[in-house]
């Protein structure tokens, strides 16, 4: 009789499953530090114009964003086609923009208030007429520091 027995032969050892835990909170952890959340779903198509000269805004807390364009395909039916001005997640009329501008304001810290800038993202087919009433609106809020958002790229020339 001995006392050794034999291995047998063709079994493979289990999987410890002692560090799964750690790893699935790990990767957790990883998504939800590196994971952007979308501000806002946009109710315009929003083609912007190109520029060969740009810059970048580092400080993306002190920039609220004012959409125009044409609504998208889904929303013409209840909106038109005519261009219209998104705020947020709804569309509206030049005249919430003092409104939207206030309420950017409140919702942010006062420190930030000197350095907030309204950053236009405007299609290339709106008219200049409704950039002009954004500016108008703006203007009669005291927000004065703006910003017109293009896309990299050299300008198209008629």
């Amino acid at each position: 009789m001995s006392k050794f027995n034999k291995k047998k032969t063709g079994e493979t050892p289990g999987i410890s499953t002692a560090s799964l835990p750690d790893i699935v909170f790990m990767l957790l952890f990883f998504f939800m530090v590196a994971t952007t959340m979308k501000d806002s779903d946009l109710m315009i198509e929003n083609r912007l114009p190109k520029a060969d000269q740009t810059s970048k805004l580092f400080k993306k807390e002190y920039v609220m964003y004012i959409y125009a364009g044409k609504p998208s395909d889904r929303y013409q039916s209840t909106y038109g086609s005519n261009p219209r001005i998104q705020l947020n997640d709804r569309l509206s009329n030049p005249s919430d923009i003092q409104n939207f501008v206030t309420s950017e304001r409140a919702s942010r810290n006062s420190d930030a208030e000197p350095y907030l800038t309204a950053s236009l993202k405007i299609d290339r087919e709106v008219k200049m007429g409704l950039v002009t009433e954004i500016k108008q609106e703006l203007r009669k809020a005291d927000q004065l520091k703006v910003n017109y958002t293009a896309a990299q790229g050299s300008p198209i020339k008629n």
